[in-house]
């Protein structure tokens, strides 16, 4: 996405998402936020007993700094991470899938129940300046919990693989798009539909408030 920011304007801070996802992409750009994409290379993996609310944190968190570590620190300009996870009513986290049957496996622990989607989101800065506040994570970056519960119907085996293969699974977790062909499952969502999509955007707006960035870089 164009900014339209002055890169040379070093009082007007450029954000910078560390997300290739195009649903990210989207929602910043429907709420009038300028931004660059520079995608991170951090690997979304899972810790040995780590709570799906951590994971999605640290996720977020690492991105955010794997990208705000590797840009120049003047001019200064702030770095936002995501990281979205569908957490199944036994707790399991359910990643992406690798593949359309492994996408049908992953929705048939969801269909027929009510799940949990979670969205964390970091902040940091490329110049390293502190953002320590109670709500920051240890790390420095300055973080918030989007969390929304998504209703399905249940639905068949032959339903699931006919869903799987329009082909919008593989890069979503828990194998389906609210936005999408996956709303024939839905019925209904408690919470920011826009967390499901990949970034609770009132969050993200607080939050970068929080991080430093006044209104008129937020679209307001």
């Amino acid at each position: 996405m164009t900014s339209s920011y002055n890169r040379q304007d070093k009082t007007a801070p450029l954000l910078v998402l560390a997300s290739g996802s195009p649903r990210r992409s989207e929602i910043l750009g429907e709420a009038g936020i300028p931004f660059e994409v520079i995608v991170s290379g951090v690997d979304e993996l899972t810790r040995p007993g780590e709570r799906p609310e951590d994971l999605a944190l640290r996720l977020a968190s690492e991105k955010c700094l794997d990208v705000a570590t590797r840009l120049p620190a003047d001019p200064p300009r702030p770095v936002l991470g995501a990281d979205t996870i569908v957490v199944s009513v036994d707790n399991e986290v359910l990643g992406k899938p690798n593949n359309e049957a492994h996408a049908a496996r992953l929705l048939a622990k969801i269909v027929g129940t009510t799940h949990r989607v979670m969205t964390g989101v970091a902040v940091a800065w490329t110049d390293g300046r502190s953002l320590r506040t109670p709500d920051s994570d240890p790390s420095g970056t300055l973080t918030c919990l989007g969390t929304s519960l998504v209703t399905m119907r249940s639905a068949t085996s032959e339903e699931l693989v006919e869903y799987v293969a329009v082909g919008e699974s593989l890069d979503k977790a828990g194998g389906y798009a609210l936005q999408g062909e996956g709303a024939r499952f839905i019925l209904g969502v408690e919470g920011s539909r826009t967390n499901v999509i990949g970034l609770p955007i009132d969050e993200t707006r607080e939050l970068l408030e929080q991080a430093g960035l006044q209104a008129a870089s937020l679209g307001q």
